[in-house]
C-alpha cells in the first residue's frame, strides 16, 4: 500500500492507495479528535451491495447507518442531497459524526457536500470505487448538479483521508474503465509530458490499465491533481487547469441529461474540441488527428450528431470558468502545458460547428 499527502491551503490529509487499503479505514477513525460518536456510510445501490458490508466490518463504532441512492449522474440532484440530510437528522448525527463516501464521483460529490452543510460541517472519508474517482476524491471539491448546469450548487471542503482500494475497480464494466482513463488522460496532458508519453506507449487497450500498471498510472495522476491543487484549492488560478475539455464536456452532459453519456466520454469530447480550438488559437499543429485517432482505439464516443452548436454554446456560457458571459476555456499550448483563454463566441460557434461535422480529421 502507498501513501500519498495531499497538501492544500486548508488542510493536509492521506490518501492511501493499494488493493487492500481499506484496512486502515477503522484505524484512522479511532485516532480522530474529537471522537466519532456515529458514521453514516452514504453509497449508491450498485456500490452498496458488493462493498458496504465489507466496509461496516472494518468499522467498530457503535452507530454506523448506511444512506443509499440510485446508481446514475442524474441522482446527484437536490432531492437526494436533502433525503441525506434528512436521513442524518433522523438518525441524530452530531456534530461529531463522521460521513463515508462509498462510491464514484456521484456519491464522493453528494456525500462531501452533505457533510459539507451538516451543522456547517462535519469530517468525511472518501472512499472511491472507480477509476474515474481517482480525480474526483482528491481536492476538495463536492457539489451537487442542477438542470442548468453541472456542479453548480456545492463547496470547497476537504475529506480527513481517501481510501483508494483498487481491488473495488474489479467491478467496473468498460465504459466505466474508459470514462476513468479520460481523467488520466487529461492529468497527462495538461501537466506531465512524460506521463502522456508512457500512456501512449503502455497503454494500448483498457486491458493494459490493471496491476503495476494502473497502481502507476493513478499515482502519476493523483500526483498531477495533488500538485496542481496544493497551489491553488479554490480554483483562483491554475486549479482551472484541471477542467481542461470540461467546458463543451458539461456542457454535453446537460443538453444530452445527465447519465446519459459518462463523464468520461464527453470529457474526452471536450478535450478533443479544446485541442482542436487550440490549434486555431496558437496556429500550431497540436495533434488533434493522432489524439482523436487514439481516442477512437479505446472506443471513446463521437460528438452526438442531433446537438445543435447554438444550445451547446448556451451551456458552455454557463460554465463556472465564464466571466461575465465570456467563454473561457482551457487550451494546450503543448503537452503538458495549458493556459485559460477567454474566446469569442462567433469564434466558438464557428469551430463548433465544424468541430460536430468532423473538420480537421480528413
Amino acid at each position: 500500500m502507498e501513501l500519498v499527502h495531499i497538501q492544500t491551503a486548508s488542510k493536509k490529509y492521506p490518501l492511501f492507495l493499494g488493493t487492500d487499503s481499506t484496512g486502515v479505514l477503522d484505524k484512522l477513525i479511532s485516532h480522530f479528535t474529537p471522537a466519532v460518536s456515529s458514521v453514516l456510510i452514504i453509497s449508491d445501490s450498485i456500490i452498496a451491495p458488493l462493498y458496504m458490508q465489507e466496509v461496516k466490518r472494518s468499522i467498530t463504532c457503535d452507530n454506523v447507518f448506511e444512506f443509499i441512492i440510485p446508481s446514475g449522474e442524474k441522482e446527484k440532484s437536490f432531492e437526494n442531497y436533502y433525503a441525506a440530510q434528512t436521513f442524518a437528522l433522523q438518525c441524530g448525527l452530531d456534530r461529531h459524526s463522521l460521513i463515508v463516501a462509498l462510491g464514484g464521483g456521484v456519491i464522493g460529490d453528494l456525500a462531501g457536500f452533505v457533510a459539507a452543510t451538516y451543522m456547517r460541517g462535519i469530517r468525511f472519508i472518501q472512499i472511491p470505487t472507480t477509476l474515474l474517482a481517482h480525480d474526483s476524491a482528491v481536492g476538495g471539491k463536492v457539489a451537487i448538479n442542477h438542470p442548468l448546469g453541472k456542479n453548480m450548487i456545492g463547496a470547497f471542503y476537504q475529506p480527513e483521508a481517501v481510501i483508494y482500494n483498487v481491488s473495488f475497480l474489479d467491478s467496473l464494466p468498460l465504459e466505466e474503465w474508459r470514462s476513468g482513463f479520460a481523467e488520466v488522460i487529461k492529468h497527462a496532458l495538461i501537466w506531465d509530458a512524460s506521463f502522456y508519453e508512457w500512456l501512449r506507449t503502455e497503454i494500448r487497450t483498457l486491458e493494459d490499465l490493471r496491476g503495476e500498471n494502473l497502481i502507476y498510472a493513478l499515482r502519476k495522476a493523483i500526483a498531477v491533481k495533488a500538485s496542481v491543487v496544493s497551489k491553488d484549492e479554490t480554483e483562483q488560478g491554475i486549479r482551472a487547469y484541471l477542467n481542461f475539455g470540461h467546458t463543451l464536456g458539461h456542457a454535453i452532459e446537460a443538453e444530452l441529461g445527465y447519465g446519459t453519456i459518462t463523464h468520461g466520454d464527453a470529457v474526452a469530447i471536450g478535450m478533443l474540441f479544446a485541442v482542436f480550438v487550440s490549434e486555431y488559437t496558437y496556429q500550431k499543429d497540436l495533434g488533434f488527428r493522432e489524439l482523436a485517432s487514439w481516442f477512437r482505439s479505446y472506443g471513446f464516443s463521437t460528438f452526438p450528431a442531433h446537438l445543435k452548436a447554438e444550445d451547446l454554446l448556451i451551456k458552455m456560457k454557463q460554465d463556472k470558468k465564464a466571466n461575465s458571459g465570456t467563454i473561457r476555456m482551457v487550451l494546450l499550448k503543448e503537452i503538458g502545458h495549458v493556459e485559460v483563454q477567454a474566446v469569442e463566441d462567433a469564434i466558438v460557434l464557428s469551430l463548433l460547428e465544424k468541430f460536430s461535422k468532423g473538420e480537421g480529421l480528413a
